[in-house]
């Protein structure tokens, strides 16, 4: 495949990134932050966002499943949860964002149903959130794929615009 085909799929593909509520504005802005001298810097931000968010997700699950549920914990969980997938690595590396919205936004409603108290509201939006994180992965795992296609074949990623 031409380099210029790779490209074009590859703006084809973070434009439906981007229509489909997997990334926004704020992934652009992390992207914005990888230059030559750290070309691998987009993926090792997403790796480490998905390394804690493993952790985090096991441990709603372990506390989601513990009696009598510490609702209060559930939400410190998802709130951190929430702000990760917002402004990951704003703790690691300062203003970094990963933009995973739809994540962001099964966070909000697993945020009510912890503050109603509803637990099985609560099991049903962890799940929402695996699933969601799942589809993350697979998609941005697939962008840089796609990135590291067009720099082997002698081309440049072009900028999402």
């Amino acid at each position: 495949m031409a380099v210029s085909q790779m490209q074009q799929r590859y703006i084809n593909f973070t434009t439906s990134l981007f229509q489909e509520g997997f990334v926004d504005e704020q992934f652009t802005q992390l992207q914005q932050l990888q230059d030559e001298s750290n070309p691998d810097f987009v993926a090792e931000v997403v790796c480490l966002f998905f390394e804690d968010s493993e952790k985090l997700l096991g441990d709603l699950s372990k506390t989601l499943n513990q009696e009598p549920v510490d609702f209060k914990r559930v939400d410190g969980c998802v709130h951190q949860f929430k702000g990760s997938s917002s402004r990951y690595a704003l703790r690691h590396i300062s203003n970094t964002f990963i933009g995973a919205r739809r994540v962001m936004n099964t966070c909000v409603t697993f945020r009510a149903f912890c503050q109603d108290k509803n637990r099985e509201g609560c099991l049903y939006c962890l799940q929402q959130m695996k699933q969601e994180c799942y589809l993350v992965k697979n998609k941005l795992e697939t962008l840089f794929q796609l990135e590291k296609q067009i720099v082997e074949a002698g081309g440049t990623v072009p900028m999402a615009e």
